[in-house]
């Protein structure tokens, strides 16, 4: 057995589907757009097993990027979660089939309600699709699994399709990196948009030191803030700044001789700095085009936190 041979020919097989997958997209994908756009609502996704868990991812990229939504069960909305569901909500119902049992037990409470479905299925002649407002079409030539049983190049369409969903929901939102942050705002782009220079500053024990300071006291200050740099002032107000990189050089250049001289005559001068009401995404973009990973802050002249990435 090669297994290299079936990697190669599940992945062939998987983009055959996708290639089938778009040739076959219509104006119901269209319409679909325009009805979650256009709903007061959330957009509801349900589906069981494997059509689950990728319903789960749908609803997941579909909340992060402007777009309300949650997954429900089908077994669990069958027995009172179908409480959660408004007229104004839109539900989505995956199933490869367009038979599953569950997900149609749906259908009764769902259009006395109101809801308009959107079926996303393999088979547009099924119940489901029958019964719904909008089908999109995931049907694929063939199963990568060689019993044709294990959902594999359907699931891979499902989800293609659910990526093509919220990525035309996001450019009709006109969907931006700021707003991607709001909802990230955990992660680096949240950080980069969302904060301020302020909220990441280190304000506690900065390792500061006049210009004739010694080195002995120097390696003290830097050491004791653990940021790998001491920063020189006078009257707070920054004048240069000796960073562990600065102390390896004059340790080279200067040997023994290094201790018989002061901070002035090792420091770096001018040092890149930022107001502690700038963006993050202007700290690191200024880090970036200087080749540098910390900044100084200073508020006018006064010296008032330390940013380091």
């Amino acid at each position: 057995m090669n297994t290299l041979t079936i990697a190669k020919r599940v992945i062939n097989t998987e983009i055959k589907a996708l290639n089938a997958l778009q040739n076959q997209l219509d104006h119901q994908f269209d319409k679909a757009v325009e009805v979650i756009l256009n709903t007061t609502g959330r957009t509801i996704i349900c589906g069981m097993g494997k059509s689950g868990i990728i319903g789960k991812k749908i609803a997941a990229s579909f909340a992060s990027t402007g777009t309300p939504s949650f997954f429900m069960h089908p077994g669990e909305a069958f027995h009172g979660d179908l409480g959660m569901v408004t007229p104004s909500d839109v539900f989505i119902a995956i199933s490869n089939s367009g038979e599953t049992d569950e997900v149609l037990k749906l259908l009764p409470f769902l259009k006395d309600n109101g809801n308009k479905i959107i079926a996303i299925t393999g088979n547009p002649e099924s119940t489901l699709a029958a019964n719904a407002f909008l089908h999109l079409n995931i049907a694929v030539p063939e199963e990568a699994c060689p019993l044709q049983l294990a959902p594999t190049s359907s699931t891979t369409a499902t989800l293609v399709m659910g990526d093509a969903l919220t990525v035309a929901l996001m450019e009709s939102r006109d969907f931006l990196p700021e707003n991607f942050a709001r909802f990230h705002p955990g992660g680096s782009l949240g950080r980069k948009l969302l904060s301020k220079v302020s909220d990441e500053m280190i304000t506690a024990n900065l390792p500061i030191v006049d210009s004739n300071a010694p080195i002995t006291d120097i390696i003290n200050v830097m050491s004791r803030g653990a940021l790998g740099l001491t920063l020189v002032t006078c009257n707070n107000e920054i004048k240069a700044i000796i960073t562990d990189g600065d102390l390896r050089r004059a340790i080279e250049k200067y040997g023994k001789d290094l201790f018989d001289l002061t901070a002035q005559a090792i420091a770096s001068e001018s040092p890149e700095v930022i107001k502690p009401c700038a963006s993050m995404a202007l700290a690191y973009e200024v880090m970036q085009n200087q080749g540098i990973n910390c900044l100084v802050v200073c508020n006018k002249k006064e010296v008032v936190g330390i940013l380091k990435k």
